[in-house]
């Protein structure tokens, strides 16, 4: 009897919470809605101070400077301080008196941190609405070699941001790539939304195994050019270490100059050192008189060569003044009209009076 009761108690506590509610399926209930916050539910206000600070980059300052009042006015509607530090780059949101919404500080810690990963301040503002939710997603480590890093990085991108386009109409979420991290902002109903796409397509039997390469960007292959290895030559095998290299002692040694005094040492150095001043201003004195070098004549095969043009030249000119002539000739002969031709021949010759 004792097990028997056993059992019936283990069955009835067992799935207990696991049954179906009737508001789980209701169609009319958000379960994504996010309610917006009333100041009346936190009349008293936080009592303890929170508050958080990040660091910014350098290139971010001036920028930063700009939008601050933007920043700080949206900020000032929620009861919650900022402040810019330039001297340590940061950036710090702490609670006030007036601060009624408890996870309002959270939200500010992510607009400072949008802030400091390059999301333009009026974008970065959104994140104080409770449906906005972001991450910051670290990239960086997952691939070790860099120029592999930034290929698989542009792909992420696309051409003309054309990937980075599509995504965010696909999630109706805000993305940003900006160095090793990525920035998404969005809200819950843009994930629940994809996922009802998702669903929807793979019910239908035709769509289910469809392949969708044909909507993602296509690349074009580039041959980039690696670095070669350069291969270090293998030395014969020997048991014997290399011998040791000499020291600056040993080489002074074997020049002499260690036995030296310092007055030798010293004049020798500045024996040296004239020695390359005289070259120096030889080489100087080299390059200024190379100015004054007057230039080569020219040879006289060149002059000769001169002549021989001057003389084709003419010898054309004059065989161009020939065929213009023969020319006229021929347009002369072809005008004449044959009764004024005949005419003009029966008439006799006028004989010219002589001089007395």
């Amino acid at each position: 009897m004792g097990e028997n009761m056993e059992k019936t108690v283990n069955k009835k506590h067992k799935g207990k919470h696991d049954k179906p509610k009737p508001w789980d399926e209701d169609p009319n209930i958000d379960h994504w809605k996010v309610e917006k916050f009333d100041p009346f539910w936190n009349e008293g206000g936080m009592l303890e101070v929170s508050s958080f600070s990040t660091l910014f980059p350098q290139y971010r300052e001036k920028y930063l400077q700009e939008a601050w009042p933007m920043v700080k006015g949206a900020l000032k509607e929620y009861g919650v301080s900022c402040e810019l530090n330039l001297v340590e780059g940061s950036m710090t949101v702490s609670t006030t008196r007036k601060t009624r919404d408890p996870y309002i500080i959270v939200k500010a810690r992510d607009l400072i941190r949008l802030l400091s990963r390059s999301v333009p301040a009026p974008q970065a503002i959104k994140i104080l609405d409770d449906e906005m939710q972001c991450d910051i997603i670290k990239i960086g480590n997952l691939v070790r070699n860099k120029e592999r890093f930034v290929k698989r990085r542009q792909h992420l991108v696309g051409p003309n941001s054309s990937t980075l386009k599509a995504l965010e109409i696909l999630t109706g979420c805000y993305i940003l790539v900006q160095g090793n991290t990525v920035a998404a902002m969005g809200s819950f109903k843009g994930l629940k939304q994809i996922l009802m796409v998702k669903k929807e397509l793979e019910k239908d039997p035709a769509l289910a195994n469809e392949n969708w390469d044909r909507f993602l960007p296509k690349f074009k292959k580039k041959n980039v050019k690696q670095k070669k290895v350069k291969s270090k030559e293998k030395k014969p095998y020997t048991p014997f270490p290399p011998p040791p290299q000499p020291s600056k002692i040993d080489k002074l040694l074997e020049s002499g100059e260690y036995f030296l005094s310092e007055r030798k040492k010293e004049s020798k150095k500045w024996q040296e050192k004239q020695e390359k001043q005289a070259e120096k201003t030889a080489e100087n004195k080299r390059k200024r008189d190379a100015a004054f070098i007057p230039p080569e004549e020219p040879s006289r095969q060149n002059s000769s060569e001169a002549e021989d043009k001057t003389n084709d030249v003419a010898a054309m000119a004059k065989s161009l003044k020939e065929k213009a002539k023969k020319l006229r000739k021929q347009k002369f002969a072809e005008n004449i009209n044959p009764e004024e031709y005949i005419a003009a021949s029966g008439e006799k010759p006028s004989k010219k009076k002589k001089s007395k």
